[in-house]
C-alpha cells in the first residue's frame, strides 16, 4: 500500500510572512498533481483541531515560517524527531496552540506520524496585520517546492506538473493573489496594520 501522506501549511496569512506555509500549500495545489495517497490542507492557526488529520497518517510534511534565528529568507529542512523543536515562528495570540502542542498530544494518543518533515523559511516581517509576504520570503516559495518533490519522491510519491484539487483549502477570496491585489499601497496602509481589518475606519 502506498504511504499515507499529508502535506500542511500552517500560519496566519494575516500576518505578513507567517503566511509562508499556508501560501507553499496554495501553490502546490494549483501547479502539481498528486496522487490520491497524499492530502493537501491549509492548517492556518487552528491548532489542536489538526490533531484529527495526523491520524492514520504514514508521513507528515510541513510548510512554516520559522525563527531560526538565521538571515531573512533562509530556508531550512528538519525532520523526525527535530521537528517540534523548530514549529512555528511566533505565537499569534495567548489562546493559540502551536504546532508543538499538537505533535506532543498526537505523540501521547499514539498517532504521531512516523516520519515528518518540516520545511521553514526565515521571515522577514510579521508584525503587520493584514500585510502580505515580503518579496524575499515570497521568492523562496518555489525552492520550498523544490524541497518538497525531493521528501516526496524519498516517500515514494511521484509528482508531475497540474493541478491537486483540496476541500482543505482556504476560500478563493483570500488566496494569495486575491488577497495581496487587494492591500492598499505602502502610501495609503498603515505599516502596523491594514484599514479593511478595522471595523468604522475608512
Amino acid at each position: 500500500m502506498p504511504k499515507r501522506i499529508l502535506i500542511l501549511g500552517i500560519g496566519n496569512v494575516l500576518w505578513a510572512d507567517e503566511g509562508f506555509g499556508v501560501r507553499c500549500v496554495e501553490e502546490m495545489a494549483d501547479s502539481h498533481a498528486l496522487p490520491e495517497n497524499v492530502q493537501l490542507l491549509d492548517g492556518g492557526t487552528q491548532g489542536l483541531y489538526l490533531l484529527p488529520f495526523l491520524e492514520n497518517v504514514d508521513a507528515l510534511l510541513v510548510f512554516d515560517a520559522i525563527d531560526y534565528g538565521l538571515p531573512p529568507g533562509t530556508m531550512k529542512l528538519v525532520r523526525n524527531d527535530e521537528v517540534p523543536a523548530f514549529m512555528g515562528a511566533k505565537k499569534m495570540s495567548l489562546h493559540q496552540t502551536g504546532f508543538q502542542d499538537v505533535i506532543a498530544t498526537a505523540a501521547l494518543t499514539g498517532c504521531r506520524p512516523p516520519e515528518m518533515a518540516l520545511i521553514g523559511c526565515q521571515p522577514v516581517e510579521l508584525e503587520d496585520y493584514g500585510g502580505g509576504l515580503r518579496p524575499l520570503v515570497a521568492a523562496r516559495i518555489p525552492e520550498a517546492l523544490a524541497m518538497a518533490r525531493a521528501i516526496l519522491a524519498e516517500w515514494g510519491v511521484a509528482v508531475g506538473p497540474g493541478r491537486t484539487e483540496s476541500n482543505l483549502l482556504a476560500d478563493p477570496s483570500i488566496r494569495r493573489d486575491a488577497y495581496e491585489a487587494g492591500r492598499p499601497s505602502e502610501d495609503e496602509a498603515c505599516r502596523t496594520g491594514d484599514v479593511r481589518f478595522f471595523p468604522g475606519v475608512a
